[in-house]
């Protein structure tokens, strides 16, 4: 498995998620997601819908 994923939603790079102990990092590549910098995912996957999420104003479900 990378140790590394792209976050995009929407043709919008959302930010990067790096494997770490206990799962994978988010860092935020634009203000618009910095809601989710630093939060820890099981998978990739997750961060992705999260990102997603917030996007579509659905602020509680994604934090």
């Amino acid at each position: 498995m990378p140790d590394s994923y792209i976050i995009e939603v929407n043709s919008q790079t959302a930010g990067i998620v790096v494997r770490s102990q206990g799962g994978y990092c988010f860092f935020a590549s634009s203000h618009r997601f910095n809601r989710l910098e630093g939060q820890l995912f099981r998978n990739a996957r997750e961060a992705e819908r999260a990102a997603r999420k917030l996007v579509n104003g659905d602020v509680k479900e994604a934090a």
